[in-house]
């Protein structure tokens, strides 16, 4: 229910170089994933992920000079089964986002 677009970095691969002091982490179900927040205005970070490990989730609002509405399709996951939780390890596609710019506004 987070909304967030969401992309895979390997765990080396990012830094936090701001404001890691006003990270809160949360954790949840069998507590392997840590996910965090920003403590002042709620918004999520990033994760690192219990289906690949090595892998964190990121939120691309938190990276500079990328935005949601770089991508013009986006997958949506289904999120109430997680793949390690079901028999075939697959994560379940709930539909996709399609974001079309307004060709009569001007941005």
């Amino acid at each position: 229910m987070r909304g967030a677009v969401v992309i895979s970095a390997d765990l080396n691969d990012i830094h936090v170089v701001q404001g890691a002091d006003k990270l809160t982490l949360y954790q949840f179900n069998t507590g392997q994933a840590r996910h965090y927040f920003c403590s002042v205005c709620g918004i999520y970070t990033f994760h690192s992920r219990r289906s690949v490990p090595s892998q964190y989730g990121v939120n691309v609002a938190c990276i500079s000079g990328l935005s949601p509405f770089d991508f013009s399709e986006v997958p949506v996951m289904e999120g109430r089964s997680h793949p390690k939780d079901r028999s075939d390890g697959r994560s379940m596609t709930a539909g996709w986002l399609n974001y079309r710019a307004n060709a009569d506004d001007e941005i």
